[in-house]
C-alpha cells in the first residue's frame, strides 16, 4: 500500500524500470502485446492471446517471450494487431492460425513474417514499424496516453507510464493553483460543448458547500463514436487520476463514473482500476498522506442519448428519469443532489494528468490559439483507414481524411464529412483545408461534438443522411419540451415524404422554418442542435432536395421509393442467376428480337421488386443497374 509521496516515487521507479525492461528487451526476452479493444476482441484477440501462451509452452519458449493485452491501437480496420518489442514489429489482421508461424519465425528465429505486415497502398511496400505507417504519422497521443502500450488491468504498468505523477504534483499546490494551471492550459470540454474546463472548476471552487461531486460523463451516444470507450478500455487509471485531480481542485470528495451499460469491457476494466487504486491507497482516505480523501463510484446508463446532456445525466444518477433541467442554476453551483458538481467528459479528464504532469505550457503549445491540445476522433464511413485518431487541434479535414484516413475507397469521389454526430453538420469539399477546432467548425455550420467523423462519398444521398439522423433524434428525444418532441417529429415526416417522392416545395420551405424554430426554442442542446444535419444539407446540397421534390429522383440511387432496378437486354445473356437468387421472385425471362438475331433476357417487375440489390450482386455481366 502506498501511503506517502516517497513510497509512490519508489514504486513508480520500480514500475518504470519493469516496463522499460519489457519494451527494451533488456532481459533478453521479447514482449508480445495484443490489441484488447472491443473491435479486436470481437475478432478473437483474446483467443489469439491464449493461443500465443499455448504455442510458447508447446515449443518450450515460455522463457523467451511474455504475452500481454493492451488497449486500442486505433487502426481498427486493420486489426487484430500483434506488436512485438523491442523491435516494434507490428502485425495486422492476425488470425488464430497465424500464431504458430509468428512464434516459430519471429520469436524463435528472428525472422519477420512479411505477409502479416501493413502494405502501404501507394508504394506497395511492407511496413513493419507502427510510427512509419501514414495513419500514425500525424497523430499525437495525449488523451490516449498509454493506450496500446500498457495492460489496462495492471496498475503497475500504468504507474510505469507516469500515472499519478500529475496528482502528486497537484497535492503540492493549492486548490486555486491547480484550477489556474488547468485554466492556463486552455483545456476545453471534449464532450461537445467546448466550455473551458478551468472556468467550470472555478465556479465550483467558489461555492461553499459541505459536499461536492465530480461526475465523469462516459455516456457516449453518437452513432459511430467510440472515443470514450477506447480511453476507458485502454487506460482507465488516467481518467481516474483526472477525476481525483478535479476533486482536489474544487474540494470534492466523491466521484461518479456514468458509463453506458453497452460498454461491458470498459466498465470491467474501470472496476478493476478502481479496486486496484483503492487497494494501493491511491483512492480513499488521506491519499499520499494528505488530508485529501476521494472515492469513486460507477453508475451504468441504459443507453438514452439524452443522458449525455449533463443535467439529464445527473437526474439519471439520482434515480430519476433522464430529462434535462432548466439552467441556471448550473451543475457547478447546484448539481448532483443539489450540491456543486462538475461534469466532465472522459476525454477531458484523460487530458488533466498530462497538464499537471508536464505543465500547462506543454499542453497549450499544441493546437490553435483558441483550441488547445489534441482531439480524439472516431473516423468512419467511406474512408480506407477506419479507426480511432488523436490529432492536434488545427489539423485540417484534408489531413484527417486523406493523410490519416487514406482517402475514399474504390476511387469514389468525396462528398461530405459529418462531424459532431446527430448534433453536427455536413462539410463539403470546399472546407477540406479548414483547420479543425471548436469555433471554426461551428462557423462553418457544423460542430466538434464529442468527436464522431463520418465520411461520405458520391453514393450517399444527403437527404437520406438527414433523415437517418432525424430518425435517431426522434427516437432519443426525452419529450420534455414541445419544440423538440413535436418539431423533430414533423421534420422527420417531411423528410420521409421527400425521400418517397411525395414532397413539395412547400415542404422544403416548412422544413427550413421548422429547423430554426426547434433550434431556437428547445430546452437542451439535443433539441437545439437537432436540426444541424438538415440545415447543413439544405445549404450545401439543395440540388439534391430539388431533385427529390421536383424530378422525383434520387441522384445517388439510395431512396428506394425513387429507385428502379432495370436489366439492359444488350448486356444480359439470360443465364437466370438473378432470377434464381431473387428473394421476391420478381425476375422473369423475356424473349425479344435484336437486329440480326433473337435473344433471351431477364426482366424485373417493378411492382414486385423490393429493391434489395441481390440481383446486382449475382450478375456477372454488369447488366443490372439502378435508375
Amino acid at each position: 500500500m502506498i501511503k506517502t509521496v516517497e513510497e509512490l516515487n519508489a514504486r513508480k521507479a520500480q514500475c518504470t524500470a519493469a516496463l522499460e525492461t519489457k519494451i527494451n528487451g533488456s532481459d533478453g526476452r521479447r514482449h508480445i502485446v495484443l490489441c484488447g479493444g472491443t473491435g479486436c476482441l470481437s475478432s478473437h484477440s483474446d483467443e489469439i492471446l491464449k493461443r500465443f501462451e499455448e504455442v510458447l509452452k508447446e515449443k518450450g519458449a515460455e522463457d523467451k517471450a511474455t504475452v500481454n493485452q493492451v488497449g486500442c491501437f486505433g487502426f481498427c480496420s486493420q486489426g487484430p494487431f500483434v506488436k512485438i518489442y523491442p523491435e516494434d514489429t507490428l502485425y495486422r489482421g492476425v488470425k488464430i492460425e497465424d500464431v504458430e508461424e509468428i512464434v516459430e519465425s519471429d520469436i524463435l528465429n528472428n525472422t519477420v513474417v512479411e505477409r502479416l505486415l501493413y502494405v502501404d497502398p501507394v508504394t506497395k511496400a511492407r511496413v513493419s514499424k507502427q510510427d512509419e505507417i501514414n495513419f500514425y504519422k500525424k497523430q499525437k497521443r495525449i488523451a490516449l496516453h498509454g493506450c496500446g502500450v500498457i495492460n489496462p488491468e495492471d496498475i503497475n504498468e500504468a504507474l510505469g507510464m507516469g500515472a499519478y505523477e500529475g496528482l502528486r504534483k497537484a497535492l503540492t499546490m493549492t486548490r486555486q493553483e491547480v484550477v489556474d494551471e488547468v485554466t492556463k492550459s486552455g483545456l476545453r470540454g471534449r464532450g461537445g460543448g467546448g466550455f473551458p474546463t478551468g472556468r467550470k472548476w472555478q465556479f465550483a471552487l467558489n461555492v461553499d458547500a459541505d459536499q461536492k461531486y465530480v461526475v465523469c460523463n462516459g455516456d457516449e451516444g453518437d452513432p459511430g463514436a467510440f472515443m470514450d470507450r477506447s480511453i476507458l478500455e485502454g487506460n482507465p487509471l488516467a481518467v481516474i487520476e483526472g477525476m481525483v485531480i478535479a476533486g482536489y481542485a474544487f474540494g470534492a470528495s466523491e466521484g461518479y463514473f456514468y458509463v453506458r451499460a453497452e460498454y461491458p469491457i470498459a466498465v470491467h476494466r474501470l472496476k478493476i482500476a478502481i479496486e486496484q487504486a483503492t487497494k494501493e491507497g491511491l483512492l480513499g482516505d488521506h491519499i499520499l498522506g494528505t488530508d485529501f480523501s476521494f472515492r469513486c463510484h460507477i453508475r451504468l446508463g441504459a443507453g438514452a442519448f439524452v443522458c449525455g446532456e449533463e443535467t439529464a445525466l445527473l437526474n439519471s444518477i439520482e434515480g430519476k428519469r433522464g430529462m434535462p433541467r432548466p439552467r441556471p442554476p448550473f451543475p457547478a453551483v447546484k448539481g448532483l443532489w443539489g450540491k456543486p458538481t462538475c461534469v466532465n467528459n472522459v476525454e477531458t479528464l484523460a487530458c488533466v494528468p498530462y497538464i499537471l504532469r508536464n505543465g500547462a505550457e506543454a499542453f497549450a503549445s499544441v493546437g490553435t490559439e483558441k483550441s488547445k491540445g489534441t482531439k480524439v476522433f472516431a473516423l468512419g464511413g467511406k474512408v480506407n483507414n477506419v479507426g480511432l485518431v488523436e490529432v492536434p487541434m488545427g489539423t485540417t479535414l484534408r489531413e484527417l481524411i486523406y493523410d490519416i484516413g487514406g482517402g475514399i475507397p474504390n476511387g469514389k469521389k468525396f462528398k461530405a464529412i459529418q462531424t459532431g454526430g446527430p448534433s453536427g453538420g455536413c462539410l463539403t469539399e470546399e472546407y477540406l483545408d479548414e483547420p479543425i477546432d471548436f469555433d471554426n467548425l461551428v462557423a462553418k455550420g457544423s460542430m466538434m461534438g464529442s468527436g464522431g467523423a463520418i465520411v461520405m462519398d458520391e453514393d450517399n444521398c444527403m437527404v437520406d443522411v438527414a433523415k437517418f439522423y432525424m430518425e435517431f433524434i426522434c427516437d432519443e428525444s426525452c419529450g420534455k419540451c414541445t419544440p423538440c418532441r413535436i418539431g423533430t417529429k414533423r421534420m422527420l415526416e417531411i423528410l420521409t415524404r421527400i425521400t418517397e417522392g411525395k414532397g413539395t416545395m412547400k415542404d422544403f420551405d416548412e422544413l427550413e422554418e421548422l429547423s430554426q424554430t426547434v433550434k431556437t426554442n428547445s430546452l437542451c442542446a439535443l433539441g437545439q442542435t437537432s436540426s444541424n444535419p438538415i440545415t447543413s444539407t439544405m445549404t450545401h446540397f439543395k440540388d439534391e432536395y430539388i431533385a427529390h421534390i421536383v424530378d422525383k429522383k434520387c441522384p445517388a440511387h439510395v431512396c428506394k421509393k425513387l429507385m428502379q432496378y432495370v436489366i439492359d437486354p444488350e448486356k444480359c445473356i439470360g443465364c437466370g442467376m438473378c432470377a434464381r437468387n431473387c428473394p421476391a421472385s420478381c425476375i422473369t425471362r423475356t424473349d425479344y428480337t435484336a437486329p440480326g438475331h433473337k435473344l433471351a433476357s431477364m426482366h424485373i417487375d417493378p411492382e414486385k421488386c423490393v429493391k434489395c440489390g441481390t440481383c446486382i450482386s449475382f450478375c456477372k455481366f454488369g447488366a443490372i443497374s439502378k435508375k
